[in-house]
């Protein structure tokens, strides 16, 4: 009988801002799922678009972390010290010829475009068919675009129960390499899931959309598919998700213990007693974790003035 691999998760942040409520949903909802099941809970920090980061927000992001007692295991991984790996999946991806050159720019590719998608415009594959020979006359770099299927790509998420997409129609080719040398999030991610283990991926039902094209890369890379669950969105009076654009506020290390017992409510545990820290709220709340208490649908917080809840 085949026995299953030891249960690994993660939480992945990316250094543009600081973590705010609805972080804290997806890092304890994580944690929590990784040590119920007497698993380890990984640290990676999405660090690969230097020019949208925060100065100074990994390191406020792991000071946050561990002041909320959420203790990660092994060492903090840098997507930013990974570029190695990126470039050995993108050449594995090459020599299956799943990929192709594209030299349209967002204003080509809007206009070019047949609709737009689940994610934006689906591209419409002008660059698909010019091969090596009949690349444009610029020294402009091409983005690296990858082929998708005229399939259906679904899987089974532990939260908002089977998902998928029609990657050709409602997608469409998607770029792996941007044209300014910067690796794309849907490479990355499935790249770094594979080397590190990950088994189980909970997070926000805001990267659900992402989730067929990863899946398409794990297939086309052989390496296998997580289970996946996709965590209801916070969000404000306005229905807005809690994020850095609508003014979510920082957390609150001296107020960790009230925004722990806040966000353990949203994720439908009963009230906890007294505690003397942050961890010990987190320890209690273990043996009554069961993922299949939380909703699918995004929890509004009823917060009318457009700020993180007041605690």
């Amino acid at each position: 009988m085949p026995v299953s691999p030891p249960y690994i998760g993660r939480f992945a942040p990316s250094p543009t801002g600081l973590l705010h409520i609805g972080s804290l949903l997806t890092a304890v909802a994580s944690f929590l799922d990784a040590r119920a099941h007497g698993g380890c809970w990984l640290l990676r920090m999405e660090d690969l678009d230097p020019p949208r980061e925060m100065a100074g927000a990994a390191s406020h992001i792991l000071h946050t972390l561990a002041a909320f007692g959420l203790e990660w295991d092994g060492e903090v991984v840098y997507q930013s010290q990974r570029h190695a790996l990126y470039r050995t999946a993108l050449e594995a991806l090459k020599n299956k010829d799943l990929l192709y050159p594209c030299y349209c720019s967002r204003k080509n590719v809007l206009a070019q475009s047949p609709r737009m998608g689940v994610d934006g415009p689906v591209y419409g594959g002008h660059c698909e068919g010019l091969g090596v020979f009949r690349q444009p006359e610029t020294s402009k770099p091409p983005a690296w675009r990858v082929r998708v299927p005229a399939q259906y790509v679904g899987f089974h998420d532990a939260v908002v129960g089977n998902y998928g997409q029609q990657l050709a129609q409602e997608v469409g080719d998607f770029v792996l390499l941007r044209a300014d040398g910067f690796w794309a999030y849907q490479l990355a991610v499935v790249v770094d899931d594979a080397a590190q283990g990950i088994t189980h991926i909970v997070r926000g039902q805001d990267l659900l959309v992402s989730a067929p094209r990863q899946h398409y890369l794990q297939q086309c890379l052989g390496y296998p598919t997580p289970h996946y669950a996709h965590l209801p969105l916070l969000t404000n009076a306005q229905g807005q998700k809690w994020s850095k654009q609508t003014r979510a506020t920082a957390l609150n290390p001296q107020q960790a213990e009230a925004l722990l017992r806040q966000v353990l409510a949203y994720l439908r545990l009963p009230e906890a007693p007294e505690v003397d820290k942050p961890a010990d709220l987190l320890g209690w709340a273990l043996p009554y974790w069961d993922l299949n208490r939380i909703p699918a649908a995004a929890i509004n917080t009823e917060i009318s003035d457009n700020r993180t809840p007041d605690v």
